[in-house]
């Protein structure tokens, strides 16, 4: 069955495309399909996981307008089994042309149950704002990962996003649930990262992912190759938090099946 993971912060520079772009590299080569749908007009997770945004034809945007069937959005990756729906800048459309559309917080989730291939993860890279494709997005997921920087103001606003989560369960996706939040950036030699370890915990108790992503140069490097950090440096300390929270997250799947 299809797990479908938004990832969000409205707050940019959190990591956020970073994460849904090693992430899914980390669970692909964890041996498990994986589809990562590139919800952000800016595109950058199409770029950083290797695909010339100038080479394809279709995107993301022609899946939610309805006219293109959403397997023909698919591309390949270096990775064989993860696939990319990327995206470009007409994606800003979307929002304008969808303005008045009935159900227009759902048409993601529509195209989303019309892909045949048996995905075992499907993740959402969303923009980094509240805005109708944030919002199609949770309303299409099973659950939410939130990734929050270890930095000054680190909490500010995810009361906002959490209001947001609280409407989508009231009013478009009951099921939807917060896997969890993931500190990023995280440095040890700075209190400033410990101390926000302990608010994000002190907040979410339970909710606060185990791994955390540290600052680090090959992590932050491997975009502009267009590759995920496992093709770039495998050996990195930001490879390994990453293959972490992949097992962290298949691991929690399994259990919550069981129970």
């Amino acid at each position: 069955m299809t797990h479908i993971l938004c990832i969000s912060n409205q707050k940019g520079g959190v990591g956020k495309t970073t994460t849904a772009i090693n992430l899914s590299a980390a669970l692909a080569v964890s041996e498990k399909q994986t589809l990562l749908v590139d919800c952000d007009p800016q595109a950058n997770a199409t770029t950083g996981i290797g695909i010339d945004k100038k080479r394809i034809e279709k995107t993301l945007y022609h899946g939610l307008i309805g006219g293109v069937d959403p397997e023909q959005l698919i591309v390949d990756s270096e990775i064989a089994m993860l696939k990319v729906i990327p995206s470009r800048v007409e994606l800003i459309g979307f929002e304008v042309e969808m303005m008045s559309a009935p159900e227009r917080e759902s048409v993601l989730k529509k195209m989303l149950s019309r892909i045949k291939t048996p995905f075992e993860y499907i993740i959402l890279d969303c923009p980094p704002s509240l805005s109708l494709l944030t919002i199609n997005a949770m309303a299409a997921a099973d659950s939410l990962l939130i990734p929050l920087q270890c930095e000054f103001f680190a909490l500010e606003g995810l009361g906002q996003l959490l209001q947001t989560v609280k409407r989508i369960k009231q009013q478009a996706n009951p099921r939807l649930k917060i896997a969890g939040v993931l500190l990023t950036m995280f440095d040890t030699r700075t209190n400033l990262s410990h101390q926000v370890a302990e608010e994000a915990e002190r907040y979410f108790k339970h909710l606060v992912f185990k791994t955390t992503i540290p600052r680090n140069v090959r992590l932050g490097e491997a975009p502009s190759f267009g590759k995920p950090i496992l093709l770039y440096d495998a050996t990195s300390t930001g490879a390994i938090s990453y293959f972490n929270l992949a097992k962290e997250i298949m691991n929690s799947r399994l259990s919550s099946k069981t129970t």
